[in-house]
């Protein structure tokens, strides 16, 4: 049987959406993903030998965390002030990451859940540069999805 060639996908920009309505696009996306820790048991198998077994632990979700040029877009910064404030519960949002290539067609979409704003960054530059301000988003979340 013949396995057909999937070739990778060129991200070009992502958006984020919360709660199904567009916040932003970005030019940089990390953090798409998750890990267990690793807990080792000695077992003795059935010959006697010591044997270590690996057995997957705690989930970590990682923090996803995405750039751009800064624009006058206030809708994270918005939502990380419900943080600030201490309105966590009213923060938390389900989400998405939407990958699009050059022609702004839809590539790939992760699904989030229980997301909030843990940090918002806004530009570092030198007045004389001539360099775009970046600003960053890192949001946290219990539950990561790739859906398409």
């Amino acid at each position: 049987m013949a396995i057909g060639r999937a070739d990778p996908l060129v991200g070009f920009h992502y958006a984020v959406e919360i709660q199904g309505t567009l916040k932003g696009y970005f030019t940089e996306c990390s953090g798409l993903g998750s890990e267990h820790d690793v807990i080792e048991h000695k077992i003795v198998d059935e010959k006697g030998k010591e044997v270590i077994q690996k057995i997957p632990g705690r989930l970590k979700w990682e923090a996803i965390s995405l750039k751009r040029g800064i624009t006058d877009n206030m809708d994270i910064w918005m939502w990380r002030k419900k943080v600030e404030d201490g309105d966590v519960d009213g923060a938390r949002s389900n989400g998405s990451i939407v990958m699009f290539d050059q022609h702004l067609s839809e590539m790939a979409r992760w699904n989030f859940e229980n997301a909030w704003p843990v940090k918002v960054s806004g530009p570092s530059v030198k007045s004389d540069s001539n360099e775009i301000g970046i600003e960053e988003l890192s949001i946290t979340h219990e539950g990561l999805w790739r859906v398409k």
